[in-house]
């Protein structure tokens, strides 16, 4: 296709529904995200955008479906840190998460807050981290599954304090580890801020720290890790989006385009803010800033997951 083509084709884009692949659930922090992006998109772009959750094997069916879809701007997926990097170093994939797709912007950030059952009796992250050290051989972490954000995040956090706990994996999800934690069958656990932050308002679980450089505006009282302690400890599951390897340029500008206007919509801000959200700022919502993101988080993350013999199970 011809330069002029391109942009002619992209000065009349859409023409006809947009499909977002969500690559997980109905029902969960993806799939939340996901519609109300596709709601800022759908303004921006006074088109119409389909959110078609393909669920399964760790978010790696719907990227597939996603990676055979047409390079035509009419097929998007809304990423994250477990798709886009942890599973590039578990899964063997048809696809090369840097090579083989088109970036188009950071949606949103969910940084992980490290909570607990609400009766153990550390009360602070400095105190956690003493009543590992002492309570190792019987402690436990729930996770969302082996090579989970939460699994991944916790083997990071025993290297990093020198603690030992059992993993407790949970198969049917995070939400199945949070009865859990409240319960008290198990101690701690890493949860993203969307998952979490209903809880931590009734007082059902306890939380210790933000693994973010800044605290989270719906729940300023906890503090960061940088405050907490352990200073340099993120471990966000930021959500991007992607389109197809060789969608035309032209294209690429104008969703680009719709992002930053979607994610400048004070109802759009608000609602994701409302969910744990955090927003990047305007100039990490480029697509050169999504590829060195998704590029430092490869190269802190593979030798993590490879070197806990982390597989596909």
């Amino acid at each position: 296709m011809s330069v002029i083509a391109a942009s002619a084709k992209a000065a009349a884009y859409p023409t006809r529904p947009i499909t977002l692949i969500v690559p997980y659930g109905a029902g969960g922090p993806t799939d939340t995200i996901g519609r109300i992006i596709a709601e800022g998109l759908r303004e921006a772009l006074n088109g119409t955008i389909v959110v078609e959750n393909v669920a399964g094997a760790s978010g790696t069916i719907g990227v597939t479906k996603f990676y055979r879809s047409p390079n035509d701007g009419y097929t998007l997926c809304l990423g994250n840190w477990p798709t886009f990097v942890l599973n590039g170093a578990i899964f063997k994939a048809p696809y090369d998460v840097t090579k083989d797709f088109e970036p188009i912007g950071r949606v949103v950030t969910d940084p992980q807050i490290i909570i607990s059952r609400p009766d153990l009796p550390a009360n602070n992250l400095k105190e956690l981290i003493a009543w590992f050290k002492s309570n190792g051989d019987k402690a436990t972490q729930a996770t969302g599954g082996t090579g989970s954000t939460s699994h991944v995040a916790g083997i990071l956090f025993q290297h990093k304090t020198d603690t030992q706990f059992a993993f407790v994996p949970y198969r049917q999800g995070v939400g199945a580890a949070m009865v859990d934690l409240i319960a008290g069958r198990v101690d701690t656990m890493f949860s993203v801020a969307a998952n979490a932050i209903p809880h931590l308002k009734s007082g059902a679980v306890k939380a210790y720290a933000v693994t973010a450089k800044e605290r989270l505006g719906i729940m300023p009282d906890i503090p960061t890790v940088d405050e907490a302690g352990l200073p340099g400890f993120y471990t966000a599951n930021w959500h991007a989006l992607f389109a197809p390897k060789g969608t035309p340029k032209p294209i690429l500008e104008a969703l680009n385009a719709a992002l930053v206007t979607a994610l400048a919509n004070p109802d759009i801000r608000k609602r994701m803010e409302d969910v744990g959200q955090t927003l990047p700022p305007k100039e990490q919502q480029t697509p050169q800033a999504l590829t060195q993101l998704l590029k430092d988080d490869i190269a802190t993350w593979w030798p993590v997951v490879k070197e806990a013999g982390i597989k596909n199970e």
